[in-house]
């Protein structure tokens, strides 16, 4: 079963501080039949943030929406076993069938470098970042309501050889404690879905692996299907309210993807990679390896109706077909919007689009509202998403192809930002967010510069560096505007001997003093 685990405050590195538990009648630190209860997410040493992935911002113009942005970078890899070992030598036709399986997201071997959620401003400066272990993977970061109030959530796990996920869906509050955790029962919780409702509960995805006979496909007889599933969980209780198998609704014949080319892998037919409530309250489920977005009855689980692949429920009007989709979300009552890959892994090189599609159930049509395309022509084969911003732009990751942007209502580019080559982000959100962290910040001196770092503090505006040769004797050294979570500020320039100690202090816009540093000795002094 998921749970919401108690706990007790334990430090942890990457900005992340306290494990708080939530619930029932358990004893704080054991789950039922003792076991101790996990602590919070896994960090990897926070350093000293100079470290954190950055995006190059190629273009950044007026009319941006306004808030930060939330984004997962993670170096795309050789298959992992899902523990973090790369996975074995495969023949080129299992190697095909790999690469097909790994429609969401590239699993990462070693990763080289810091990796995980990042929160950055539009000129690219990170504000926050949680690096995670090599061998594990983050998605999903965004701000999402619990309770009455503004939290930061995220999936934090393993990634399998079939591009699923094992992990967890993270729930913290604004000083970056954890208050909630996430499990999946029926399935382990995946990579592609953390998403909390109104009414506090989290829909998360899943997969698991069944026996199925599949030689009426070409397939084995004895062989294994991947099943996708779809949960609704009550993160307060832990309790179960839906869970939806795609094998018991959708069959198997119905994929793009034929068995024969997974080899002895299981035949992932479906691949969920999102599911979101529509406005009347049902369910949009995507399944990639079907190129359809599925209307579920969130009571019954029955399929209300097919959007796309080979048995759509209405005509496909012109421009409306799509292929390997990710993100498909309510966009106003009756459509639908979806990142088109229009690619996989075997079909590289397709041009990749945001459409907004229209269907109408009662007349039985469907029409491309509009789309979005990158003036660059880019080319997702896997990983994407695209958000609707209150001032009516556009927010869209490209997924694979290491690329985020926004664009205006009337589809020009106004902001552009590229990760590293071989460099992804799964899924990108621009949104307002307060971060207060509970740790205060910390004050350093590498190379000649004092480096004043507070991981995840919003409303920054200035550093005050206050030095001196004794600890209760600090006056004001230097001043330097706020630059990203690790900012250097420069000695003045007739400022004599290193000065022994240091006190950095966070101003907001208006000089207020929003956090302290502790008196640090100074490392570079005589």
């Amino acid at each position: 079963m998921i749970r919401i685990d108690l706990g007790s405050s334990a430090a942890a590195a990457g900005g992340l501080s306290l494990l708080i538990v939530l619930g029932g009648a358990q004893p704080a630190g054991t789950r039922p039949g003792g076991r101790s209860a996990p602590a919070a997410p896994v960090s990897a040493p926070a350093g000293d943030g100079s470290a954190a992935p950055r995006f190059d911002v190629r273009r950044l113009r007026p009319g941006t929406a306004p808030g930060l942005l939330f984004t997962t970078p993670q170096l795309s890899g050789p298959p992992t076993d899902g523990g973090g070992a790369q996975a074995p030598a495969q023949s080129p036709m299992q190697a095909q069938a790999q690469a097909l399986a790994q429609a969401s997201p590239k699993a990462p071997a070693a990763v080289n470098g810091p990796h995980g959620p990042e929160i950055l401003d539009e000129h690219g400066r990170p504000v926050w970042f949680h690096p995670v272990p090599d061998g594990q993977f983050a998605t999903d970061l965004r701000v999402q309501r619990y309770r009455g109030r503004d939290v930061l959530t995220w999936w934090q796990g393993t990634v399998t050889t079939r591009g699923g996920g094992i992990g967890t869906g993270y729930v913290a509050d604004e000083n970056y404690r954890v208050i909630a955790t996430v499990r999946g029962t029926t399935a382990p919780a995946d990579l592609h879905e953390f998403r909390i409702t109104p009414r506090g509960t989290a829909l998360v995805t899943g997969y698991r692996t069944v026996p199925a006979d599949l030689s009426s496909l070409g397939g084995a007889k004895d062989g294994k299907v991947e099943d996708s599933v779809v949960e609704e969980i009550d993160i307060a209780t832990g309790r179960t309210l839906m869970s939806w198998s795609a094998l018991a609704h959708v069959p198997p014949a119905d994929s793009d993807a034929p068995p024969f080319m997974y080899g002895e892998q299981p035949f992932d037919y479906f691949h969920v990679n999102s599911v979101s409530e529509d406005t009347d309250g049902n369910l949009l489920i995507s399944g990639r390896h079907l190129s359809t977005v599925f209307k579920v009855d969130r009571r019954t689980g029955r399929i209300l109706w097919r959007l796309g692949g080979r048995r759509t429920s209405f005509p496909l009007g012109a421009g409306v077909r799509f292929n390997w989709q990710h993100d498909a979300t309510p966009a106003g009552r009756d459509t639908v919007k979806i990142f088109d890959n229009g690619a996989n892994q075997l079909l590289e090189g397709y041009e990749s689009r945001v459409a907004w599609i229209r269907v109408d159930p009662a007349r039985r049509t469907t029409r491309l509202v509009r789309q979005i395309t990158h003036p660059a022509h880019v080319s997702s084969t896997h990983e994407g998403s695209a958000q609707d911003l209150p001032n009516g732009n556009t927010s869209v990751s490209w997924g694979a192809a290491g690329r985020i942007s926004e664009f205006s209502r009337s589809g020009a580019l106004l902001f552009d930002a590229t990760l590293p080559q071989g460099w992804t982000s799964y899924r990108l959100y621009r949104q307002a967010w307060t971060g207060r962290p509970a740790e205060p910040p910390t004050v350093s001196v590498r190379d000649g510069s004092v480096h004043a770092v507070w991981n995840g503090a919003t409303g920054v505006a200035r550093w005050r560096i206050l030095a001196g040769d004794a600890r209760d004797d600090l006056k004001p050294y230097a001043r330097a505007g706020w630059n990203g979570l690790d900012t250097a500020v420069r000695p003045p320039s007739r400022a004599g001997a290193a000065p022994r100690y240091l006190k950095a202090e966070a101003l907001d816009a208006s000089g207020r003093v929003l956090g302290t540093s502790a008196v640090t000795p100074n490392t570079e002094a005589s």
